[in-house]
């Protein structure tokens, strides 16, 4: 087993988006090789409705996937193609635009007026890029849960994990997904394959992700459970940590326990032309997109 290093750790950007919606950005519309096949981020967390309820009114996809994950409030939907739906605590709904849709997404608190939830987006490969849209809602209950006996539970929303699988399926960068619930003091190593990027995503607690090869930040003492606990490089809330190479991270919870998102896959390695929520493989494509947006053709007929 060799431990992925952490190479870098940053904390999420306060960002306005949509019709003016103030979320946090992890990342997005930067080096998109970075965390090849995922391209931005977002995490939508505000507890008062003036800070989202305008929400993110039509706008175009075309070339990539969009994963909304909700956990507090509920996510309304509805797209050019006639589909429309309500994502509540919990579910998760995973977009492929493919060839193109136009679509919007309209939040809404929950009954203390909360809404919190996150939106990923991923990159599709060339051949993959004008497919026909899909969509996958995936309620709350649907998705699988484990929890071992050291009281860590993680959710698997896709891919496979300690003998379960996430719901979601067919997705061209084979993800995997995880919400991840560590108790205060627990240290736990988890196995990503080796050859995928990875990232995880802190959104509750803090704690450490253990670098063997090179530790850094701030060594701290804490006592969890009437045990004095060495805890590195803590990271809080709203904290994006990239790894390295390597088949396992082991992280190391403080005193409050932590809960973070796991997620890598596998990189497509090609080159990428993006403007918004538009991303194909060349400025031509691209420059085609807008286009077609102009004059009425983006969106393709069903075949």
């Amino acid at each position: 087993m060799s431990l992925r290093p952490t190479i870098e750790t940053r904390r999420a950007i306060p960002t306005l988006e949509g019709a003016g919606v103030k979320l946090h950005r992890a990342f997005g519309f930067q080096d998109p090789s970075e965390l090849d096949p995922f391209l931005l981020f977002d995490d939508f967390r505000n507890e008062r409705p003036q800070d989202f309820e305008k929400g993110f009114p039509w706008h175009p996809h075309r070339g990539i996937e969009t994963i909304t994950y909700v956990l507090e409030g509920t996510v309304e939907h509805s797209d050019s193609l006639g589909n429309t739906g309500t994502l509540g605590a919990g579910d998760v709904q995973w977009m492929t635009a493919g060839s193109g849709i136009l679509h919007q997404e309209m939040p809404q608190g929950n009954t203390r007026g909360a809404m919190h939830g996150f939106q990923l987006w991923g990159n599709l490969p060339s051949s993959q890029k004008m497919t026909a849209p899909r969509y996958q809602d995936v309620t709350s209950d649907a998705i699988p849960e484990v929890i071992d006996d050291d009281g860590v539970k993680v959710r698997v929303i896709t891919g496979e994990f300690w003998g379960k699988r996430g719901p979601v399926d067919g997705i061209a960068a084979d993800p995997q997904y995880l919400d991840v619930t560590v108790p205060a003091g627990v240290k736990k190593t988890f196995r990503i394959d080796t050859y995928r990027r990875a990232f995880a995503y802190i959104f509750q607690g803090a704690g450490a992700f253990v670098d063997a090869s090179r530790p850094s930040g701030i060594l701290l003492e804490k006592e969890v459970a009437g045990e004095e606990l060495n805890i590195r490089d803590m990271s809080g809330d709203r904290t994006l940590v990239r790894f390295g190479t390597g088949d396992e991270i082991t992280v190391q919870a403080g005193p409050e326990g932590m809960r973070f998102l796991l997620i890598s896959g596998a990189p497509i390695e090609e080159p990428v032309a993006w403007h918004g929520p538009i991303v194909m493989n060349t400025r031509a494509e691209l420059m085609q997109a807008m286009q077609e947006l102009n004059n009425g053709t983006f969106i393709k007929p069903a075949h």
